[in-house]
C-alpha cells in the first residue's frame, strides 16, 4: 500500500497548464440524476483536468470527459480525446452557483502538449 503523502505528491508532480479547451462532461449529479454539459477547462495535465460546472457533483463520482479537437485542429482531422475521470476535488467557483471540479483521469491520459498561454 502506498502512503497517502507519496500518492498525493506523485499526483501533483505533473505540471498543470492553464488552458481553456472545450469540454463535454457527462455523468450523474450528487442526487443521482444524469446530466450532460458543455463547459471549458480551467487547467489540465496528462492525468487530470479542472473545470467549472453548474451541476452539483460529489467527490468520488465518475464522469465521462470529451475534448473535441476536430473543429479546432490545426492540421488534418484529429480525433477527439475521450476518457473517464473520478472527481477528486469540488470547490465553489467565482461564478455564483457554480463549482470548480478537479478530476483525475481513470481512462486514457491526455497526450497533447501545449505551450503555456502566458509564454506565447
Amino acid at each position: 500500500m502506498v502512503p497517502l503523502s507519496t500518492s498525493v505528491s506523485r499526483q501533483r508532480s505533473e505540471r498543470r497548464i492553464a488552458v481553456r479547451l472545450p469540454l463535454k462532461i457527462r455523468g450523474k449529479d450528487s442526487r443521482g440524476f444524469a446530466f450532460e454539459e458543455e463547459t471549458s477547462s480551467e487547467n489540465l495535465c496528462r492525468s487530470g483536468a479542472a473545470f467549472v460546472t453548474r451541476f452539483d457533483v460529489a467527490v468520488g463520482s465518475d464522469l465521462e470527459i470529451r475534448i473535441p479537437f476536430s473543429q479546432y485542429a490545426s492540421r488534418r482531422s484529429d480525433a477527439d480525446f475521450a476518457t473517464h475521470g473520478r472527481v477528486v476535488h469540488v470547490a465553489d467557483a467565482e461564478s455564483r452557483g457554480e463549482k470548480l471540479v478537479g478530476v483525475q483521469f481513470t481512462g486514457p491520459r491526455f497526450q497533447r502538449v501545449f505551450r503555456s498561454e502566458s509564454a506565447a
